[in-house]
């Protein structure tokens, strides 16, 4: 339901969406238009105010993401800074509510019950209540170094803890753990705390994503058994908290394992390991689809970033995945290698790609590499005297690769992906 109205000389709109469980408010707010959004049970998920977007993690880390000079900027606030965001949302709220129970403020509609609830909710969502919900988070997962973009509102299931090989030297997401699969037990624990914790924002969110990094290369006795439980714990929205369960039967009848089903990255070296029947069984038990950091269709580069394998592999993967009824997301990382590889980093992902079945269940993420001064690529860059691709370089050999790739009638999407956009 949208309600729009007048409130002190300016429009007012007021979303209540029953599906989602969700409250949006967006009006003028101490001289600047203000949009405030809030999960069901009352957290913070969004604010957008003078050209900048804030995007609150679960985490209670706050991304600002802004557009200036033609380019997108974006930052991490401090945690003061995330928490005064916060605060203008929630005074903002407490004066349309404290309107709209007086009588003060009309729109072209009542506000309906679950309005009420939600409106309380997310004024009782104070300082204190952040930080503790914070709090609750890291008592729950490790840090989750990334997700694809179309998973950024996936609900991650921690399977495994770290990289099962951990050498590719422009990622540095998983250094600070060991590679671990998690028990059944164990995994079972971790899930029913997940969804505790996610509560009523459950409705906001759509399908498993199993990490950490690689977590398909869990052998499939081991791995049957954890997405078993992720459907168990996880079987629709609706189901999971008790409401509208006849929505929710229908709802299971037209969905395979968890509802929006279940998602995962793996590496085309070890994926080889799997059969088309291996993936035939994990597509019956909800598995959509995977993400491959192809990066490279160059042997010598993809050796230059110490990602194990070859090409090949990647390709023979994605055979057996598709053979067994599973989508695939491959992702190529743009820039890397500098002009020494450009061409040829060019030439054979073109011709990689071209020989894959994909179609339109399937995706092609273009990454740009984003280099840090902790990265073992800085160095070995230096030391190889590479000379890195500008932006506008990057942009162009994305470019490239895009006019040589052939596909049948059935297209895969192809977009962008910026590691440094990532909220959960």
């Amino acid at each position: 339901m949208v309600i729009l109205g007048t409130w002190h000389g300016n429009r007012i709109t007021i979303s209540v969406r029953e599906r989602e469980r969700s409250l949006t408010v967006s009006t003028i707010w101490e001289g600047h238009l203000l949009t405030a959004a809030y999960e069901g049970g009352g957290r913070p998920r969004t604010f957008i105010t003078q050209g900048t977007v804030y995007r609150r993690s679960l985490d209670g880390r706050m991304l600002a993401k802004w557009r200036e000079g033609g380019r997108r900027q974006r930052r991490w606030l401090s945690q003061d800074e995330a928490l005064e965001i916060e605060a203008r949302g929630r005074a903002l709220l407490q004066a349309v509510y404290a309107d709209i129970q007086s009588g003060a403020l009309r729109g072209n509609a009542e506000l309906p019950p679950l309005g009420h609830t939600l409106f309380r909710r997310a004024i009782a969502w104070d300082e204190e209540k952040s930080r503790a919900d914070a709090n609750r988070y890291r008592q729950i997962y490790l840090p989750i170094g990334i997700l694809p973009p179309d998973q950024y509102s996936a609900i991650v299931l921690q399977a495994t803890l770290g990289c099962s090989f951990n050498t590719c030297t422009f990622c540095t997401f998983y250094r600070d753990r060991p590679f671990r699969i998690k028990s059944p037990e164990e995994f079972r624990q971790h899930a029913e705390a997940v969804k505790d914790f996610i509560g009523e924002g459950i409705y906001l969110r759509q399908g498993i994503f199993l990490g950490d990094a690689n977590a398909l290369v869990i052998p499939m006795k081991r791995l049957v058994p954890i997405m078993e439980i992720a459907n168990e714990v996880f079987p629709s929205p609706w189901g999971s908290i008790g409401r509208k369960s006849d929505r929710a039967a229908v709802h299971l009848k037209t969905h395979t394992g968890a509802w929006g089903g279940i998602y995962a990255f793996l590496d085309g070296f070890s994926g080889e390991k799997k059969s088309p029947d291996d993936y035939a069984k994990l597509a019956a038990l909800g598995l959509k689809r995977v993400y491959i950091g192809m990066e490279s269709g160059h042997a010598p580069l993809l050796h230059f970033l110490h990602k194990p394998g070859e090409p090949e592999d990647v390709l023979h993967t994605v055979k057996a995945m598709k053979a067994g009824g599973v989508a695939v997301g491959v992702i190529v990382l743009i820039g890397a290698g500098g002009h020494f590889y450009a061409k040829a980093h060019v030439r054979d992902t073109i011709a990689l790609i071209n020989q894959m079945p994909l179609d339109s269940r399937d995706i092609i993420y273009f990454s740009e590499l984003v280099v840090t001064e902790d990265m073992p690529y800085a160095r070995d860059a230096a030391a190889a005297d590479l000379k890195p691709l500008t932006h506008e370089e990057c942009v162009e050999q994305e470019r490239a690769i895009r006019a040589g790739l052939r596909f049948g009638e059935s297209k895969p999407l192809i977009s962008r992906y910026d590691i440094r956009e990532f909220v959960y």
